[in-house]
C-alpha cells in the first residue's frame, strides 16, 4: 500500500488508514448505549455459528461514492463477496430483531485505504484505470469483531470489545 500511497501523493489530499488499521465494516452502529452491547454481542455471537470461514481475494482499486466526488478509496474484493455479503445480511436481520438500527449504508465488499479531502478528478481516474485489475493479496476473514472507534485528533482509535470465530 506504501507504493499506492506515494504514486497517488500528488494527486490525492487525505487520510490514509493506517495498515494495522484495515478492516471491512458489516454494520455500522454509531453510539449505543453500554447496557446493550451484551445483546449485540450475543446476536453477533449466534451469526458467527451461521457461517464459515471466507477466503477472499483483493482486487482493484474504486472510490466511493463516485469519481465525482470521491471520499473514499477502497480496495475491492474479487471472491469471496458473495459470501461477505450473506454474512453482512445475516448480521443486519439479527441487529434488527433487537430493534438495533444501523448508520450504515448497505455493504459493498471493500476495505478502505483513504478517506479523500481533496483530489485531481483526471489524475485519479486515469490512476484507477491503472489499478483496475490489480491483485492486492488474499486473506481469509475468520472473524467478526465488535469494535469501538473512538475518534481523536490524530485519527481513530479502535478498540475490540468483543470477537467471534466463524465456525458455522
Amino acid at each position: 500500500m506504501e507504493k499506492i500511497k506515494e504514486q497517488a501523493d500528488d494527486f490525492i489530499k487525505g487520510k490514509w488508514v493506517e495498515p494495522q488499521n484495515y478492516h471491512m465494516t458489516f454494520y455500522f452502529i454509531g453510539e449505543v448505549p453500554e447496557e446493550k452491547i451484551m445483546d449485540i454481542a450475543k446476536a453477533v455471537q449466534e451469526v458467527s455459528q451461521r457461517h464459515k470461514a471466507i477466503k477472499v481475494k483483493y482486487r482493484s482499486l474504486g472510490v466511493f461514492p463516485n469519481l465525482d466526488r470521491a471520499r473514499v478509496l477502497w480496495i475491492g474484493i474479487e471472491e469471496g463477496g458473495n459470501k461477505l455479503k450473506a454474512l453482512a445480511k445475516d448480521i443486519y436481520h439479527t441487529n434488527r430483531k433487537l430493534s438495533i438500527k444501523s448508520d450504515s449504508k448497505p455493504f459493498y465488499p471493500h476495505v478502505t485505504i483513504c478517506r479523500i479531502k481533496e483530489y485531481d478528478r483526471k489524475k485519479l481516474k486515469t490512476f484507477l484505470k491503472k489499478y483496475e485489475n490489480t491483485n492486492f493479496g488474499e486473506d481469509t476473514v475468520d472473524r467478526i469483531s465488535i469494535i469501538r472507534s473512538s475518534l481523536t485528533s490524530v485519527g481513530p482509535i479502535y478498540s475490540v470489545l468483543e470477537e467471534f470465530y466463524l465456525n458455522g
